[in-house]
């Protein structure tokens, strides 16, 4: 049974109807997240919206977008053409105009301020530049209003942009008026394309002779010039976006009340007959709905409604969206799906009709599981079709606002695990990158707008509790790239008040959270949905049993299941399990050694401790786990080839206590992180104490001795940064790592340097330095024999008389050693330490150098040992120093060979 709540058409803010509180039950479906937990998560959102942000504002900006493989932004015209993608730039700092209001959504009032400075000093968009007129309307125009609407909101609060006046508004109208040339056509269809300097069809213009344009090119702008011409007063904007809309309404294919995907902007005949609610369509229908609730025309509503019904009837086959032909719309026009369609779930949250919400989210985030990332486009049965994923924020969107609708915990599992899969698979120094390859984990040199302006949005928000954001979303309205406009704007003057449909007796108001109608979800008995158009649900009663959404959602994991199917573990070790990731592996793990083996991925140990890898398609498994060796060697070399653009040049350990005095250098391999002995004039000198545990990888029993002194440790067992951390917190002013493969030796394999934990490690403020077995056995050999050794940790040898400032050696090198950039040969095999790399927190991270070859002798003759006190000639010592003498001759070689 029913209940309805009608509302009579009033002011917006007196049809703010809270869509679907729930009963409490239904979060008791499963654990529910704590507010502990939310708030590491919000936080941790905030922090990878940081690192994009500052990385595009330290080395793109003013460019367009960031290229966050390469470090550097992306100008149109510099950089090789990507065909219709490059029309969203314009030379006008897209990424800082897109990002202006999720500064303020995430708290960052003051960025928000400084950007909105910088936007108004050096923005200019007189530019001569062919634009897309759909990509600057939603990123430009919606940004340059969402930051209006936020520098006003600011204003009001009394405590920020008290300096402002209008002057966003004043660029938003002048954008405006240079978008408006693209819409003097005979139907008011806006051409595809317009020059910002020079218009349309202009001699000048280069642009103009299109004939085509997709019905979202067309059908998404209504929001912004509404909201234009109402905020402005002028209602020129708000006049040609309804045209628009008008003309595809009009040219609907009447039987089956559905649109194409391109049309003619002239004749309006259909080019592509093919309707769907993904690419090319989707936002037409987002902004029927949206323009509704935003400007309170019923007229909105009512074409929405006829088309969502048409939507049911042909193109959803749940969990499916599948393209139908408009004229024929029983016959299916495709066999697979693009992941746009993912923003339908929230647009049908909007609408009130959940079930079909939930059905299509899970089988988006049951693909999402197999494949980290939604493909661009996949087939019915769930397999890659395109398989891009330039960061697309849709399905986050959808995540939230099924969140907002079931307060389901749920969704914020999903949320954590879009978290996950974007620091684990596109994280990179300069930003976050694109994936080229959902199935290999390529990625691709760009970081769009979008990612910033929609995706960190809509995970604050699922995360986020009422008391962290700054202002009531609940009075906004999302446009269709997460730009926030007031819902004020419905009490503006509008250029026409168009009479409502002749069926209409109410009117409710849909906020972001809110819904213009609901289907029951219970009931068996059917019901005639035209009795809830206009209608609010009773949202207490809309879901009787708790249990309601996951009784949905398991049906549909089972048949994704069973079209793509995980086996088990037991039967198909590697195979039932998500592919092993590069940076995950361990040479010395023996399940990672299984799962290479089942990819058809052979190890070939070398003598230093590295190991190759080389794969055989056909010593594979199956195709599947063929393709998972294919993208796990392309991930490998692709993160040598980014270690190998970090590489730091070699270091030294030089040995200056009696009876060395400085005569054995020994060659380190240096590390990402803590002190840069590089900008240290003197190095860092200390006795030596080996840790305990000699691992380091809990804290040092030890520490009273370690303190003030280098601790040395062997590696294995835990990263790289959390000895650094152990040790540091013991007391001591460095480390030095030692190689636990033995034999490994700097004379035959390359350098190694030491890589950090995948999190920030500035805190580790000392150094720490890699010794291969053989050098390290040296000095643990000295140690042994003499208890008390004093090392010097440096970017090169020093001569003696820098070290003892002329009084304490009894013999003095002649040689003083240069030190400059080691120039290594690349290598053409993917070689990887036995610990290399790992960012799980058990196992360390090695970046493998660039081999440099066996240490060059600098004289083949043999030559004295060295002088050594009566009461240290012992045979093990004086061959020891034999030994390494001629390691400092190699040493002293190799950087004179640089220069």
């Amino acid at each position: 049974m029913w209940t309805v709540l009608w509302f009579r058409p009033a002011t917006m803010s007196a049809l703010l109807f809270s869509l679907l509180l729930l009963l409490s039950t239904l979060c008791r479906l499963g654990q529910s997240m704590s507010r502990e937990e939310k708030l590491k998560l919000r936080n941790q959102v905030v922090e990878m919206f940081d690192h994009a942000y500052s990385n595009y504002m330290d080395h793109a900006y003013p460019a367009d977008e960031l290229m966050p493989l390469t470090c550097r932004g992306r100008v149109r015209g510099l950089e090789p053409s990507r065909g219709d993608v490059d029309d969203a730039l314009g030379m006008f700092s897209l990424t800082l105009i897109d990002t202006l209001d999720t500064l303020v959504l995430l708290n960052k009032t003051a960025e928000f301020e400084a950007a909105v400075r910088r936007v108004l000093k050096d923005v200019r968009l007189d530019n001569d530049v062919v634009v897309s007129v759909f990509e600057t309307n939603i990123r430009v125009l919606g940004g340059l209003l969402g930051g209006h609407s936020m520098a006003v909101m600011l204003k009001d609060a009394g405590h920020y942009m008290q300096w402002y006046q209008d002057e966003l508004l004043h660029m938003a109208k002048d954008l405006g008026l240079r978008l408006l040339p693209a819409f003097n056509t005979s139907s008011g269809l806006p051409y595809p394309r317009v020059n910002l300097k020079h218009g349309v069809r202009g001699p000048e213009s280069r642009t103009g002779t299109e004939t085509d344009t997709c019905t979202a090119c067309a059908g998404t702008i209504i929001l912004e010039f509404a909201a234009l011409s109402r905020f402005t007063g002028d209602p020129v904007f708000e006049v040609h976006a309804r045209r628009a809309l008008n003309f595809l309404w009009e040219k609907r294919q009447r039987n089956s009340n559905l649109v194409g995907t391109t049309i003619n902007i002239h004749s309006g005949e259909w080019v592509r007959r093919d309707s769907g609610v993904g690419a090319g369509i989707d936002s037409y229908y987002e902004y029927l709905l949206k323009a509704y609730i935003l400007l309170g025309d019923d007229l909105f509503l009512q074409r929405f409604n006829i088309h969502y019904a048409s939507i049911m009837k042909y193109i959803s086959q749940p969990p499916l969206l599948l393209d139908v032909h408009i004229h024929k719309p029983l016959l299916p026009a495709r066999t697979w799906m693009d992941s746009l369609l993912a923003f339908f779930p929230g647009l049908q949250v909007l609408k009130g009709d959940i079930r079909p919400a939930i059905e299509t989210h899970e089988m988006l985030y049951q693909v999402t599981k197999k494949h980290n990332f939604l493909p661009e486009a996949f087939t019915t049965d769930f397999r890659v079709h395109w398989a891009q994923h330039p960061l697309r924020p849709e399905f986050a969107e959808s995540t939230y606002f099924l969140y907002k609708a079931t307060k389901d915990p749920y969704y914020l599992e999903v949320g954590r695990t879009v978290l996950d899969n974007l620091n684990r698979f596109a994280r990179v120094p300069c930003g976050f990158a694109a994936m080229k390859d959902v199935r290999t984990g390529s990625h691709e040199d760009r970081m769009d707008s979008f990612f910033l302006a929609e995706m960190f949005k809509y995970l604050f928000l699922l995360f986020a509790e009422e008391e962290d954001l700054p202002f009531n979303v609940e009075d906004y309205i999302f446009t269709t790239e997460a730009h926030l406009l007031p819902l004020s704007l419905s009490l503006s003057t509008a250029p026409h008040a168009p009479s409502p449909p002749a069926n209409s007796t109410v009117q409710a108001a849909s906020l972001p959270h809110l819904s213009a109608s609901v289907k029951s979800l219970w009931s068996e008995e059917e019901l005639d949905d035209s009795n809830f158009d206009w209608t609010c649900p009773n949202t207490r009663l809309l879901f009787p049993d708790p249990a309601f959404p996951r009784n949905l959602r398991d049906p549909i994991r089972s048949a994704v299941d069973k079209s793509c199917p995980r086996p088990a573990l037991h039967r198909e070790p590697g195979m039932g399990r998500p592919p092993l990731r590069a940076q995950d592996f361990m040479a010395n793990n023996p399940d990672h050694l299984e799962l290479l083996r089942r990819m058809g991925v052979s190890l070939i140990h070398l003598k230093d401790g590295r190991v190759q890898l080389v794969q055989h398609a056909t010593q594979a498994v199956s195709a599947v786990a063929a393709e998972d060796g294919m993208r796990f060697m392309q991930e490998m070399m692709e993160l040598s080839s980014q270690q190998q653009k970090e590489q730091l040049p070699p270091r030294a350990v030089q040995i200056i206590s009696h009876p060395f005095f400085g005569r054995v250098v020994l060659t380190a391999g240096p590390a990402q992180f803590g002190t840069d002995l590089s900008k240290s004039i003197t190095g860092v000198r200390g006795f030596v104490t080996v840790a305990e545990p000699y691992s380091g990888c809990a804290e040092l029993s030890n520490a009273a001795f370690v303190q003030g002194r280098i601790a040395l440790l062997q590696r294995g067992q835990c990263m790289f940064a959390e000895k650094a951390r152990h040790i540091m917190k013991a007391g001591a002013i460095g480390g030095i790592v030692i190689d636990d493969n033995e034999g490994s030796s700097s004379d035959t394999a390359p350098l190694f340097q030491m890589a950090g934990d995948g999190r920030n490690t500035d805190d580790v403020t000392l150094p720490l330095l890699f010794l291969f077995y053989k050098e390290g056995n040296i000095l643990l050999e000295a140690l042994k024999e003499y208890r008390e050794v004093e090392v010097l940790l440096s970017d090169k040898a020093r001569d003696r008389a820098s070290i003892f400032k002329g009084g304490d050696a009894q013999e003095e090198d002649q040689t003083s050693p240069t030190s400059a950039t080691l120039d290594r040969s690349h290598v053409s095999t993917v070689e990887l330490d036995e610990s290399a790399p790992e960012l799980a927190p058990d196992n360390e991270e090695v970046t493998p150098e660039e081999d440099v070859g066996p240490a060059i002798k600098s004289n083949p003759e043999p030559e004295e040992e060295p002088a050594v006190d009566k009461d240290s000639s012992s045979k093990s010592v004086k061959a020891m120093m034999a030994d390494w003498r001629e390691d400092l001759e190699a040493f002293q070689q190799m950087e004179k060979d640089e220069l």
